[in-house]
């Protein structure tokens, strides 16, 4: 049993100090040039997101970004609320004021032809987009004013393939919404770390950008479409393959599209339960292995508890604090959260394993809710 303990956990100190040190290897991007060149088409697929899609609007107003070389197309995935409505009467309001120049959105209804309603919409818009560059965010997020500016500098820059983008959250000091940050901060350093080990495996579709010819020659997201998630890092994984010196992470603050986590436990076990799901369903086997890692960490942790060890299970718990606390600090630095309460941190600690094995268990047994429907895994 120590036997196993410890390799485990060589294994799992020797998986995050190398994330550490990736993270590291990620240079910033803060700067950005004068005079844009880039063209996007920003995709956003949208359903029932009346309360979100005002924000969401403003900032895309606040962009700093010649209105030219941009696009919106949001993508209606059956709404039922009056989402378009307030989509057509934003765009109505601005385009008589002579003040105010608006870039061009377009409201397109979603064609469905798999299992996949966010993928469908991703498709259906990128065959409307007049420009190669696609950007693709979320309706509950909000865009910094210099965020297309960010990609276009990189893209000058490192003429890449696909983009993979900062994600933050937006939280209040309820331990709910503490603990969504510090398990998405994780996600967020290992998808930077693995970056900088050259070894990219995730990425956000709230904040993604690729070419839409490289689309076309992998074939979107032919072979997964079954599955309903997935239109962010299955992407990446084809784009990895097509050519992976040319998937980049942009490590910029001017970049960081921020949004808001879910209010309350059952929507969050619903989305984690989600998450799960595609994750499983990853091709390369490194990637399957580092899951079965965290899976096997968890359940040391779980096993030692049932099993009345304190003194190692605190043992264990407090080096693992430790370990992770190295990969965390710079994360939540890069995102500005350097006011973090450390209270938050340690319960949300001891409280995550026994957390991600119930989504683990209950991912592998049941159908998940999204939006209002219901997909098996």
């Amino acid at each position: 049993m120590i036997l196993g303990v410890t390799f485990i956990g060589f294994l799992y100190f020797f998986f995050i100090i190398s994330l550490r040190f990736g993270f590291d290897k990620v240079d910033l991007s803060d700067e950005f040039n004068q005079q844009p060149t880039t063209s996007f088409s920003v995709i956003i697929p949208f359903r029932n997101e009346a309360d979100n899609l005002v924000e969401l609007l403003n900032s895309i107003l606040e962009l700093n970004y010649p209105k030219n070389l941009v696009e919106f197309l949001f993508v209606n995935d059956d709404s039922t609320d009056n989402s378009v409505e307030i989509i057509e009467h934003f765009i109505h309001a601005f385009s008589k004021k002579s003040t105010i120049k608006l870039a061009t959105i377009t409201i397109l209804n979603n064609h469905r032809i798999s299992n996949s309603p966010k993928k469908d919409a991703i498709t259906t818009a990128i065959d409307k987009a007049n420009f190669d560059w696609i950007v693709t965010t979320d309706a509950d997020c909000t865009l910094p004013k210099n965020w297309l500016n960010a990609f276009d500098t990189f893209i000058q820059k490192n003429k890449p393939n696909m983009v993979v983008a900062p994600v933050n959250y937006v939280v209040d000091n309820s331990f709910i919404q503490q603990f969504q940050l510090l398990d998405f901060m994780s996600m967020q350093a290992t998808t930077i770390g693995s970056f900088g080990l050259n070894f990219p495996f995730l990425c956000n579709g709230a904040n993604l950008a690729y070419k839409k010819s490289i689309f076309f020659n992998v074939n979107g997201f032919e072979g997964n479409a079954t599955i309903a998630s997935g239109d962010d890092v299955f992407l990446l994984e084809k784009y990895t393959k097509y050519n992976q010196s040319k998937v980049h992470y942009l490590k910029s603050s001017k970049a960081i599209v921020s949004t808001s986590p879910v209010k309350n436990w059952s929507e969050l076990i619903e989305q984690r339960k989600r998450w799960a799901a595609k994750a499983a369903n990853f091709s390369s086997l490194k990637v399957k292995c580092i899951g079965f890692l965290i899976v096997f960490t968890n359940l040391i942790m779980l096993y030692l508890l049932c099993s009345g060890n304190f003194k190692l299970l605190l043992f264990i718990f407090s080096l693992k604090l430790i370990v992770d606390w190295v990969l965390f600090k710079p994360t939540l630095a890069f995102f500005n959260h350097q006011k973090n309460d450390l209270v938050h941190y340690i319960f949300s600690s001891f409280f995550y394993p026994f957390f991600s094995l119930y989504i683990f268990l209950l991912s592998m047994t049941t159908k998940y809710n999204w939006k209002g429907r219901n997909f098996k895994k």
